[in-house]
Parts: C-alpha cells; structure tokens; sequence
C-alpha cells in the first residue's frame, strides 16, 4: 500500500506522455495544442494507458485519488476517475469502500468537468452505490446548472439497467433532460433511453411517442440506434414534422 500514492502514479503517468497522443485528444475535446489554459490542460497519455495504471492502483486510499482529482492535468483527473471506477468494479470492494468513493465523487464533482470523466466512475461508483438506496440526488443532480452534473444523473442509471434490470429512474431523469440544451447530456441521455429499451422496449416506445417531435436531434438519433428501420424511420419523420 505504501507505493499507493499520487504522487507515484503521476510520476508513473507523466511518463507515458507523447506529442502524438496529445493531437489525438485534440479531434476528441476541441482544444488547442499549444494554447492551452494552465487549470485544465491535456499532456497526451492514451486512455488505454491510463485504464492499465487505474487498475494497478485501484486500491489507492480516497485521500490520494483527491489529489490526483485536483490537478489541473486532464489525464491525471482521468486516472482518478478510472481508479474510482476500476475499484468501484472489483469484487473485493467493500461497501464502506464503495461508500467513500461515493462521498468523493460527489463531494467534489467540481473536478469531474469533462463527459469522459463523468463515464469513467458514474454508473459504477454513483449507481451502484445508489443501487439498494434512495435515488433523490440523482434527481438533484439533473436539474443541476452544471452539465456534467447532469451527464452523471443520466450516466449512473447505467448500473440499474444493466445489473438490476431497471429502466423507471432512466425515463424519469430522461423526462427532466429531454429538451437539454447541452449535446453532451444529449448524447449522454440518448445512450442510456437506448440501453433502456434493450431492457424494456415499451418503455422507450412510449416515451418517444410522447418526445420524439420535439426533443434534439442527437438525442433522438442515439435512442433509436437499436430500432428496426421502419421504427427508426418513424420517429424521424415525427421530429421532421
């Protein structure tokens, strides 16, 4: 445990930096290279990369995965959130553990500003947690004027689709973020109503019948990817109206 520190894995990340990588990130996040702003700023270290150092240290103590969640690197943000989720994962992850990373995630989501970040941790240390619980903060969450607290309402229902089965709180959340203005809770909330209707396909027949007309384009596009053409054909039409 002793060499689980912030301080190693950055040493241990800062390593696998690269000029190419770092114009990789460019096309996926919209910035400039060689302008970038000294708070938040990309180095360019491969996901990939970051996934093998995140399960390496996935037993790193919360007081250290902060650290690493207040630098103001990109990458070193992502390590913490793929340590959280990687833990979150483990079967030996306790629920005191689960807890803690919990209370971190939300604590300070101030850091978790960017969709990868939110993907990383969201659905399996939020929902999870959230999974034998009352719900209520993901529905705060939803109306939050941050977009990436937003993006975690939606992205955390994740773990009740796909290991309870359930779909009520991803249509109820969908009702509050379905006319979004941010293409990132678009997509974000798009993935999920398409999860959702591999789980219930009622349910998410019924709520475009209510919103196809009217709610974004993206948004629209990513719930009915899994439709047969005829439906998809469908509801497009209904929003061309």
């Amino acid at each position: 445990m002793a060499s689980m520190t912030a301080e190693v894995f950055s040493e241990r990340l800062l390593a696998l930096q690269t000029r190419e990588e770092l114009l990789k990130h460019q096309r996926y996040f919209r910035f400039d290279p060689d302008d970038q702003p000294a708070d938040n700023y990309f180095i360019g270290v491969r996901m990939g990369g970051i996934f093998e150092l995140g399960k390496e240290f996935s037993e790193m103590p919360v007081d250290e995965i902060e650290k690493l969640l207040e630098s103001p690197i990109h990458e070193m943000r992502a390590g913490a959130m793929s340590i959280m989720g990687q833990s979150a994962k483990g079967k030996k992850c306790s629920e005191e553990r689960l807890a803690e990373l919990y209370d971190l995630y939300i604590r300070r989501h101030d850091r978790i500003n960017d969709w990868d970040l939110v993907d990383l941790a969201a659905y399996c240390v939020v929902g999870r947690h959230l999974a034998d619980k009352p719900r209520e903060i993901l529905y705060k969450l939803a109306r939050s004027k941050t977009v990436w607290e937003r993006r975690t309402a939606i992205v955390a229902t994740a773990h009740f689709i796909l290991k309870l089965k359930q779909t009520e709180d991803t249509f109820k959340i969908a009702e509050i973020l379905v006319n979004d203005p941010e293409d990132l809770v678009n997509k974000g909330t798009g993935w999920m109503l398409r999860a959702a209707g591999d789980v219930d396909r009622s349910g998410l027949l019924k709520f475009l019948h209510q919103h196809a007309a009217t709610m974004p384009r993206v948004l629209l596009r990513y719930s009915i990817e899994k439709l047969d053409k005829d439906q998809r054909d469908y509801y497009l039409k209904l929003k061309n109206e």
